[in-house]
């Protein structure tokens, strides 16, 4: 059996698994990050109590998805938007809390191995063995896999190509520097740019379906912008990588013309004549990061 923890900047979600991939049993709470540190890990132990109570199992060892990364060298987390991690000892005080062996992973690097071991990859790309996943929503994060091991990296970031350079245009971002992939293509930048070119205040949600209705020009370039720059970045990507497959997750993946007008645009940045590498769709939803975490 397999348990796994997803720790999200809202909601604590604990899952367990056979060795089938077959789900247990699953349970939710509310992560209350605004209570501290102290209060989230013992949010994090209650899901885990509950899960062994309701299956009757004992975790042997327990995978926790996280919003952030841990720096290698010294074990505690950064860069997580939930800022009291930060600087914690997090898989040392879990362990310590659970008394059980933790393995921590970022959670796009749980979305990526979700779907490469157990989604869309397996069952449209059998034979991938590099997969780059990416989530397009409030940030942009990024997952190597290869041969179906995440690939973290000497500093904890692999994949972390939202703060690679994209454009000057994206103007500073909170890491300290300028022109970040995550200025340009997450939700919040390109609103703050429909913004600009409008005047109207309105989310993602609102501003895809007025580029639909044809009638909204400033909306209409909206969405061409997105569709610029995410191919260049993109491309930086698999110029590096050469992955096999791209997947991509978050509530801008499921942006239909990101497939029809994005992607295309993809090869007129690449040191390749052609592109080979193929763009899936998820298959496993919201559940990726709370699979991956119990696969890790």
């Amino acid at each position: 059996m397999k348990f796994g923890i997803d720790l999200g900047g809202t909601k604590i979600e604990g899952v367990v698994m056979d060795d089938m991939g077959d789900v247990i049993e699953r349970r939710r709470i509310p992560t209350e990050r605004e209570k501290g540190y102290d209060h989230i890990i013992g949010n994090i132990k209650r899901v885990v109590d509950q899960l062994e109570e309701v299956t009757g199992l004992s975790a042997e060892h327990i995978g926790v998805g996280t919003p952030g990364t841990i720096d290698p060298p010294t074990g505690l987390m950064k860069n997580s938007n939930t800022v009291v991690l930060n600087g914690q000892p997090l898989g040392r005080d879990l362990e310590k809390l659970l008394n059980k062996p933790v393995t921590l992973a970022n959670d796009a690097n749980c979305f990526a191995v979700a779907e490469t071991l157990m989604g869309c990859v397996p069952e449209q790309a059998p034979d991938a063995k590099v997969v780059f996943g990416v989530i397009l929503g409030t940030g942009t994060g990024g997952a190597v896999v290869v041969n179906q091991k995440i690939v973290a990296g000497a500093q904890g970031i692999g994949g972390e190509w939202g703060h690679t350079f994209l454009d000057h245009s994206g103007g500073h971002c909170y890491c300290g520097r300028v022109g970040c992939t995550e200025q340009i293509i997450a939700g919040p930048a390109l609103e703050r740019y429909y913004l600009r070119m409008s005047g109207n205040a309105l989310s993602m949600r609102d501003i895809v379906p007025r580029h639909r209705g044809g009638n909204d020009p400033a909306a209409t370039r909206t969405l061409e912008r997105f569709f610029h720059f995410f191919a260049k970045g993109i491309a930086n990507i698999i110029n590096v990588l050469d992955p096999d497959v791209v997947v991509l997750g978050g509530g801008l993946g499921n942006i239909d013309e990101l497939y029809e007008y994005g992607v295309p645009q993809v090869v007129d940045h690449l040191f390749n004549p052609r592109m080979d590498t193929k763009f899936l769709k998820p298959k496993l939803g919201d559940s990726a990061g709370v699979f991956g975490a119990a696969l890790l």
